[in-house]
């Protein structure tokens, strides 16, 4: 167990914007949302640091397999569960605007716009 803590890398932001990304397309293409896996992971806000703070302390447990491992066993989850009221999104969920989801993108792209 040492040795593989030792060899793991360290948490960073390059590893934090890889997982946002991915993070984006992947709940957009289960067609569920930031809160969807606000529930599941046990975060204490549908916001996109939050949601990586709760799987930062996978990556802790275990590096970026602990991570995966996470959210294999989500997705898993959401496709036994399709016809359940949590993150079953309706017709006009799909349609509203998350605020905080476009906050999200706009704070990417300062971030981007600040390290050109």
């Amino acid at each position: 167990m040492v040795a593989t803590m030792n060899t793991m890398m360290k948490w960073s932001k390059q590893i934090e914007e890889e997982l946002i990304l991915l993070l984006k397309e992947w709940l957009k293409s289960q067609e569920r949302t930031q809160a969807d896996l606000r529930k599941i992971l046990k975060a204490d806000s549908t916001r996109m640091p939050s949601i990586l703070e709760a799987l930062k302390r996978q990556y802790i447990k275990g590096g970026m397999n602990e991570v995966a491992s996470c959210l294999c066993k989500i997705e898993a989850y959401w496709a036994n569960n399709k016809h359940t009221d949590i993150g079953t999104k309706s017709n006009e969920d799909k349609t509203a605007i998350n605020p905080f989801d476009q906050l999200d993108l706009l704070l990417e792209e300062i971030r981007e716009d600040c390290e050109s």
